[in-house]
């Protein structure tokens, strides 16, 4: 007599796939697939392990059943397949969620602070408590992985923060440098100072990700360098050559270069032109200028971005007729040239805290690569800090241009950046608390020998004094342009910028 099957009046999906899943345990189904195949070809299969801080989801449940197809379709051509779970124990998340609930930082650990329950933070506790927290909904996990009939084995899992498993990648580090396929070297990638940690291009571009805001930007003034003719070749000397001729102010020649994050402007090792962009040499004057009479000036800059600093209606105004002051300023082009022409001329450093110990550095370079100089803004001359951007970096590195990394990875500046040594180039990487103690520093700046300097503290004292509110890097850096006569113009410009997904901070 046949097996009598059960027989159903009503559609109970749940109560068929309970019957199911408790058939397949009491007999060991998923055992038996591999244990009955132990002569058979293997398949091994790891998957890409879930964390098990977070609760699952639904495309959790769809990456999965993927993943089982595959193996149940090669346990059907008869392979023996051994399928091995695991859990991805990836620190960063874990430690700022721990950092978060202890109400404690990094910088914490480890020097006898306690948290806000009273435990001291030594390491051996901040790493239990991590420990526990990336475990925290495991058993959550492994109820899902039962309900939705995948199988894996998780009663022998691999953990990546097992030493086991960390050992194993070492390993394998050890072999590909042994065949010689690992190399030292640099890239550049968005960094998060907040979290710190670097950022795929995958979480840059989640929605969300680019704010709007807004920031002081500079049009930063790079003056055209002093130069004995014995070390030029006969190319830059006949430019040079040609541009003081026209020059009404001969010692007093500057390329312009537009940035939207000034505190890069000290980690500047030089500029980029468009190899077929026109440019214009340029008679006016700094209307920043702190001097009794009109500063006289000569400024280089793309021809088809000239209409952004200057009106057509002052091209007939005179130079003579301009008054220190007036805020018609008038200007005379006195020669074009193409970007070609401007290659190899140097410039005077803009903020002298640190040179490069490798490599060349301040004078004018080309992009023949991409040629990522454009005029759809700023001035049509780029100033490239190797250290803070990809393109800059690339194009520097294509011209044997050195770096300068005055940043470090907490986002403050080094120390020998001495204006701003230790200050966060962002505002919003301090606590409120901490913003207090910078606004009372910013206040009570000290009187200076130095002229400039003694100008600089000045104002911001004052400035500070009044508002009471911090005052940002970028803001003072561009201050300090202007009291040194290297700023040609200031504004507030409002983009967009990345932000950190995880602490919603600039990178």
């Amino acid at each position: 007599m046949g097996k009598k099957y059960s027989e159903y009046n009503k559609i109970d999906f749940p109560k068929f796939e309970q019957e199911i899943l408790a058939f397949w345990k009491e007999q060991q189904i998923f055992k038996k697939s591999i244990d009955n195949r132990n002569d058979n070809e293997d398949f091994i299969f790891y998957e890409g392990p879930p964390s098990a801080n977070g609760m699952p989801g639904i495309h959790h449940v769809m990456a999965r059943a993927v993943k089982d197809t595959f193996c149940r379709y090669k346990t059907l051509q008869g392979y023996k397949v051994d399928r091995k779970g695991g859990w991805d124990t990836h620190g960063l998340p874990v430690e700022l969620q721990v950092e978060k609930e202890l109400g404690i930082t990094k910088e914490d650990i480890g020097t006898g602070k306690k948290d806000k329950y009273g435990n001291e933070v030594t390491i051996k506790y901040y790493n239990d408590q991590c420990r526990k927290t990336v475990m925290r909904y495991k058993e959550v996990w492994n109820n899902l992985t039962e309900r939705m009939g995948y199988w894996v084995d998780l009663e022998h899992p691999y953990i990546t923060y097992e030493n086991n498993y960390i050992e194993s990648l070492w390993h394998l580090l050890k072999m590909l440098y042994d065949k010689g396929l690992i190399y030292k070297g640099y890239t550049i990638q968005p960094y998060s100072p907040a979290a710190g940690t670097g950022l795929s291009s995958h979480e840059l571009n989640q929605p969300g990700t680019y704010k709007d805001v807004k920031d002081m930007t500079a049009v930063a003034m790079f003056k055209l360098k002093d130069y004995d003719i014995n070390n030029y070749n006969n190319h830059v000397k006949e430019i040079v050559d040609v541009i003081k001729s026209k020059s009404h102010s001969p010692n007093d020649i500057y390329f312009l270069a537009w940035t939207t994050t000034p505190w890069t402007l000290p980690s500047n090792t030089a500029l980029a032109v468009g190899k077929n962009i026109d440019y214009v040499v340029v008679n006016t004057f700094n209307q920043y200028s702190d001097e009794d009479t009109p500063s006289q000036i000569t400024v280089i800059l793309a021809q088809a971005l000239l209409g952004k600093y200057f009106s057509e209606q002052l091209a007939e105004m005179p130079l003579s007729d301009y008054i220190k002051g007036d805020k018609k300023i008038p200007y005379q082009i006195v020669h074009t040239l193409k970007g070609n022409d401007l290659e190899y001329l140097e410039y005077e450093q803009l903020l002298k805290y640190e040179t490069p110990f490798e490599g060349d550095s301040f004078r004018v370079i080309i992009d023949r690569e991409k040629n990522f100089v454009t005029t759809e803004d700023g001035t049509g001359i780029v100033h490239i800090a190797p250290s803070f951007g990809a393109d800059d970096f690339r194009v520097a590195k294509n011209n044997k241009i050195g770096s300068l990394t005055l940043v470090d990875l907490r986002g403050r500046f080094e120390n020998s950046v001495s204006d701003f040594q230790g200050e966060y180039v962002k505002e919003q990487y301090y606590t409120e608390d901490e913003k207090k103690v910078e606004i009372e520093k910013l206040k009570n700046l000290p009187d200076s020998p130095d002229l400039y300097k003694n100008k600089y503290n000045k104002q911001i004292r004052a400035i500070v004094s009044r508002t009471n509110e911090y005052l940002s890097v970028d803001e003072r850096i561009v201050l300090k342009l202007q009291l040194e006569g290297k700023l040609f113009k200031k504004e507030k410009y409002e983009h967009t910028y990345p932000h950190c997904w995880r602490t919603d901070k600039p990178i």
